[in-house]
This record gives C-alpha cells, structure tokens and sequence, in this order.
C-alpha cells in the first residue's frame, strides 16, 4: 500500500472485511472499545477467561508476538489478564514491558511532577457530577462518559492544567476522556520499540484500536508496510470491524492456523480506496 494512503483516512472507505492470517505477522492490541467493550467506568471493565485463553492461544501461535498497547497501566492490565502477564506497553507508551520481562517505565511509579495538578484535577471533578478522575502514576485522566454536557468544561480544565505543567506534557483527547500525559510516548512508538527485540523483530505488524489514541499506532503499521484495523467508527485503517465481537471471531482464525512450515506469507494490501 502507497504510504500516502496512510494520510486522511477519515475521508477513506474502509475494507470491512478481516486480512487472513499470517504467521509472519506480529500483533499490537488496544485493549478497551477493541477487545473488550467501552464500559461506563473504566473499573467496571471485566475480561472474561474465554478472552484470555484466545489471547494467549493466538500468542502461541505467533511465536509470542502479541502486545497489548493500552492506555491503562501494565500493572492494571496484568490483573484484567491474570494469570497471563504479555508483553505490554501501558499509559500510552510511557510504560513498556519486553517479551523478555525487562520493564521500561513502569518502575517509574507515580510522577511527583504531575503532583502539581492532581489536587486541582480532583477538585473540578468533585464540582462536576458525573466526571472521573483517574490517576495511572505517569498519566493522569478526566473521564466524562457519565456526563457528556461537560466535555466542554473537562477540555478546558485538562488543558489548563497541562499548560501549567510546561512542554514537556500534552493532552491526549480520547472516547469521553482527556488525559495529560508526558511527551513523545505514544502507540506507535511503542510498537516501534516492540519491533527492534524478539519475537517481534522482522515480522509485518499489525495494529488493532478503536479510538484516538490508537491513530498514531495504526499510522506506524501502514509505515512499516503492515496492516492496521480500526474497529468502529472513530478512526480509520486499511479495514475495519464493526466491534470487539469481531475482533474476537478474527482472532479466533489467527489461533486456529494449520502447523504448517512458514514460508512467504505475505498478505496483500486491501484493494485500491477511493475518496467519498
């Protein structure tokens, strides 16, 4: 695929087909809105153990390249996944954890230099029924779903406080959130990461997400001449599914690919796209 279809897929038809699987392919996975539904908190999200065994049996058959890439901790989606600990990248990037177990970030724990807008954060969600704040230790949150009136209000006082934390933090809009993180983290460039080390090295990667902050992740597989899926119809990628049903019927596939030998398993990109 022409990398200059990677730029404006909004104006873009969507495949809305699933790419058959591939053993060469390695597996970068947002977790809420494309594995699992959006819940209206994000503590009422609950992974069943039929998800995790299909994840884990999809991991085997990659030869162990699969990573979850979420705006949620490692350690919070180590206790979604248990027993299973993946490879992961949490809080947008900020955090990483290798196929190996060597951890990137997450020993960081929570950032004092966010202590400066935690109080004022906690205080317009206090005044604004309905909002959450979340505090992940490297990023912290206003969530809105439960009061959407205040969108509005919620973008003005993440961004202010993000100001006051100078350059070296930004706000990241995601599906009823705002959330202040520091920068040059993102999906893709832990995906990136994820490429330069085993088993992820060399093979064609492929992102699934469903939102915002997945766009950056997707943007890389197209780059790195791989597949990227949105699911919905917040963003776009080189296909779409409908849900995380579908993700999940489609991951069921990858699992059940035959033993036979690799060889050049190269998927073809989706046909031509025209402009609507």
């Amino acid at each position: 695929m022409a990398l200059g279809m990677a730029i404006g897929y909004g104006l873009l038809e969507m495949r809305n087909a699933a790419p058959a699987p591939s053993r060469e392919w390695c597996l970068f996975l947002d977790v809420d809105g494309t594995l699992v539904e959006i819940a209206e908190t994000p503590s009422a999200v609950v992974v069943d153990p039929s998800l995790t065994t299909l994840i884990t049996a999809v991991a085997q058959r990659l030869n162990g390249a699969v990573a979850l890439v979420s705006g949620r901790s490692i350690a919070t989606l180590d206790e979604l996944f248990a027993p299973f600990k993946l490879p992961a990248a949490g809080q947008h990037g900020a955090e990483r954890r290798a196929a190996s177990g060597r951890l990137y970030g997450a020993n960081a724990g929570r950032d004092p230099d966010l202590d400066g807008v935690r109080a004022p954060l906690r205080a317009f969600v206090d005044s604004h029924p309905g909002t959450l704040f979340e505090d992940k230790g490297r990023t912290i949150a206003v969530h809105f779903r439960l009061a959407p009136h205040f969108e509005g209000s919620a973008r003005c006082a993440v961004a202010a406080a993000a100001a006051a934390l100078g350059a070296r933090y930004e706000v990241q809009a995601g599906d009823r959130v705002f959330e202040i993180k520091p920068k040059g983290f993102t999906k893709a460039s832990a995906a990136e990461a994820f490429m330069t080390e085993a088993p992820f090295a060399g093979r064609t990667p492929v992102f699934v997400g469903d939102d915002l902050t997945d766009e950056p992740g997707l943007r890389f597989a197209e780059q790195a001449v791989g597949i990227s899926i949105a699911v919905g119809d917040r963003i776009g990628g080189q296909w779409r599914f409908e849900n995380p049903r579908e993700v999940r019927r489609w991951l069921v596939s990858i699992a059940a690919m035959d033993e036979a030998p690799r060889g050049d398993t190269r998927v073809a990109p989706p046909p031509s796209q025209s402009r609507n």
